[in-house]
């Protein structure tokens, strides 16, 4: 399972200008507001879905005021009905618990079967806060930096209107 601490030597590694936010354990968006963290940048919400068969995995990221129509983006991806996976299987395929849902997940998941899914309006955002796989710290770092990592790492990524 991968530590805060190591994907900061990971994106140190590759060159990546990011900055750390340290605070209390978050476990929703109120909970960042609450802390004063969407003032350093634009954080995102994480929500990690599973098909209704359970063959297909979504990691989904997007605006932290936007609400997924699952009906709707299970359509778009061709998945048929979408639904939040449970805690054993964000902990299966990508190493985390509840709360700390986020993208630096798919370091974990090993067999690259997790889908990525990006919200459009998030591609130009130079200032992306999201978890380092630790819901006690957020990282803010250029969209194009997390989606050139992800690539390299083999999982699929889409890129859709939410």
């Amino acid at each position: 399972m991968t530590a805060k601490e190591d994907v900061y030597k990971i994106l140190k590694a590759r060159g990546v200008v990011f900055e750390t936010v340290d605070h209390p354990a978050a476990h929703t968006i109120d909970d960042i507001e609450a802390f004063g963290v969407t003032a350093k940048g634009e954080v995102a919400k994480n929500l990690f879905l599973r098909d209704q068969k359970g063959r297909r995995h979504f990691l989904v990221t997007l605006q932290k005021d936007k609400k997924a129509d699952l009906a709707a983006l299970g359509e778009k991806l061709g998945a048929g009905k979408l639904s939040f996976a449970s805690e054993e299987r964000l902990m299966k395929y990508l190493g985390l618990t509840k709360g700390a849902v986020t993208p630096f997940g798919l370091l974990n998941d090993t067999g690259h079967t997790v889908e990525m899914v990006f919200d459009k309006t998030l591609t130009g955002c130079e200032r992306l806060g999201i978890h380092p796989c630790d819901n006690t710290a957020t990282v803010f770092l250029p969209y194009t930096a997390l989606t050139s990592l992800i690539s390299e790492l083999g999982n699929p990524v889409t890129v859709l209107a939410l």
